[in-house]
């Protein structure tokens, strides 16, 4: 069937439903990346991210739902998808025992790209990611940093429509982090679509022209990073409290100026949503000290998609990544 790039999205998920066990894993997601963009998951580790990846990479079939890339269904079509697709996963799969150069030549004999273009393709993409000099060692001998940058390349060798990146810079040190943003950007500029998980922040903050917030299976809430985070309204004030049992005397207190929803108990405080928080920092001091709380730190912040986060579950993303089971599936 011929599908029309400039009517088909390149992602069109519908409804979509994992189980594993008595675990729904990815609990009715929907959503569509179009042509171009750089489309992120942010969530916690077990919120669904990777099962859901998993499923458009061809690698588990949906328990419900329907899954398509550039308009084939992933089940039913799984060699068409698998054409126009190119994944690197959060472990890189590469072979410790044989060199740069023979892991994108072998990528490129897998997905039958002709051998004159493999050579070329194959001097491209080590350039590209800066792996030139390393391109005769063993990519056993590699640091974590070109370890993804050559897995990534491999994902790149046969110029595929999408590319999913699951967590693509973790574990990595700040400077290889940095160094593989700018590849991603430069591969997004250069026409790429991406689909990427994260529960990095900043990452999804810099890298996303859109992005979804999924937590429990769920996509709690979608758009741009500038649209999400302007739709907190407010800027937030994180305060450090002394005595942790007065939290309760906290909303209280500050009944009349912040609504209960908007103070989150976290650890040694609590963080509040607040309209304007350069000028409405001086009264909360004011009421929180004449009620005898004492504060012993404050800190205040624009909106951020932490805050984001934190707005549309309750619960901020570092804690949550903690708290969650592990879930396995092939």
């Amino acid at each position: 069937m011929a599908t029309n790039p400039t009517t088909v999205p390149v992602i069109d998920v519908q409804d979509l439903v994992k189980v594993f066990g008595d675990t729904r894993a990815v609990d009715g997601v929907s959503f569509r990346v179009e042509h171009g963009e750089l489309f992120g998951f942010l969530g916690p580790n077990g919120a669904g991210k990777t099962t859901t990846i998993r499923i458009l990479a061809t690698l588990l079939c949906p328990t419900s739902g329907t899954a398509r890339v550039a308009g084939f269904d992933v089940c039913a079509q799984a060699h068409e998808v698998r054409t126009r697709l190119g994944v690197a996963l959060q472990a890189p799969s590469l072979d410790a025992f044989s060199t740069g150069r023979e892991t994108l030549e072998l990528a490129g004999r897998l997905h039958r790209v002709p051998a004159a273009e493999i050579r070329r393709r194959s001097h491209e993409l080590l350039e590209l990611m800066g792996l030139t000099g390393a391109a005769k060692k063993l990519t056993g001998t590699y640091s974590g940093g070109m370890k993804r940058r050559l897995d990534l390349a491999s994902a790149l060798m046969h110029r595929p429509e999408l590319l999913i990146l699951d967590e693509p810079t973790e574990g990595l040190d700040p400077q290889s982090r940095m160094a593989l943003w700018d590849e991603l950007e430069r591969i997004n500029r250069e026409g790429t679509t991406m689909l990427l998980t994260t529960h990095y922040m900043e990452e999804a903050d810099r890298l996303c022209s859109r992005l979804a917030i999924i937590d429990a299976g769920k996509i709690v809430v979608d758009g741009t990073p500038a649209t999400l985070k302007a739709g907190i309204g407010a800027d937030t004030v994180v305060l450090q409290i002394d005595d942790g049992s007065a939290i309760a005397v906290v909303r209280s207190l500050l009944a009349a100026l912040v609504s209960g929803e908007d103070i989150v108990e976290q650890p040694g405080g609590v963080q509040l949503s607040v309209q304007h928080a350069s000028t409405a920092v001086p009264e909360i001091m004011r009421r929180l000290d004449a009620g005898g709380v004492r504060i012993s730190g404050l800190q205040m912040s624009a909106p951020s998609l932490d805050d984001v986060f934190t707005k549309y579950t309750g619960r901020h993303i570092r804690e949550e990544s903690a708290n969650q089971p592990i879930i396995l599936g092939w």
